[in-house]
């Protein structure tokens, strides 16, 4: 059994995590505890770095046989958490996604140190967790309950190579390009149901970052692979 602490940036991701990802990786002898980045009973957001120092030191020095990874979007990160402005310099999601989880290990292990460390997997998501869903126009209209607006979501597909690409604008951040199509969009109940709709495998072949943090966590266990449950 190989136990994995997933500091979540918000409900939808916790939310995720337990519906979807969980199931897939538990046969795999690999369990996910999911929890909101502070302290017990907060809302989790607010992703300073000094909160996920003290979250990720709580979990790898609390919890010496355990793993910690984090679950954050890139859009919601402030400018001065590790690796952010940097990131800015370079254009694709692949070299911005290193470019600040490096940055946030190499932080990390000069705060903890680095044997600790060795038990990190810093994941952020690009740019958001809702870009994940529009792996799947369809599934994604159908977990949302409002299946007229599948050509609107695939048409805001189309215009990405990757899910992942979809920017972190205010204004056309994947969460908020699903809220102006539907006003109505409930980021835990909807990102899991349209999730459960399209399913891991969906997901992974579309975005290849997300894919990458899974084989990660596959790997603590030798596994082959998480399937959909």
């Amino acid at each position: 059994m190989v136990r994995v602490h997933v500091i979540c940036e918000g409900r939808t991701e916790e939310m995720f995590i337990n519906k979807v990802l969980a199931r897939g990786l538990i046969p795999k002898g690999v369990f996910l505890f999911p929890s909101l980045i502070g302290k017990p009973g907060h809302k989790g957001g607010n992703i300073k770095y000094e909160r996920v120092e003290t979250d990720v030191r709580a979990r790898l020095l609390g919890d010496t046989a355990a793993f910690c990874t984090t679950f954050f979007d890139f859009y919601g990160l402030p400018r001065n958490f590790p690796g952010k402005d940097e990131a800015k310099n370079y254009g694709s999601i692949v070299e911005k996604s290193v470019c600040i989880t490096d940055a946030l290990k190499e932080r990390l292990a000069s705060a903890i140190g680095s044997e600790p460390l060795r038990r990190f997997i810093p994941y952020v998501q690009m740019y958001e967790f809702e870009g994940l869903l529009f792996s799947d126009p369809e599934a994604l209209a159908a977990g949302i309950n409002q299946k007229d607006l599948y050509e609107e979501i695939e048409k805001i597909r189309r215009g990405f190579d990757s899910p992942e690409e979809i920017n972190d604008s205010p204004v056309t951040a994947p969460s908020k390009r699903i809220g102006k199509l539907f006003p109505g969009y409930d980021k835990p109940v909807h990102g899991a149901l349209a999730a459960l709709k399209m399913g891991i495998s969906q997901i992974r072949g579309e975005c290849r970052l997300f894919d990458g943090w899974l084989k990660s966590l596959e790997a603590l266990s030798g596994s082959r692979g998480i399937q959909d449950g």
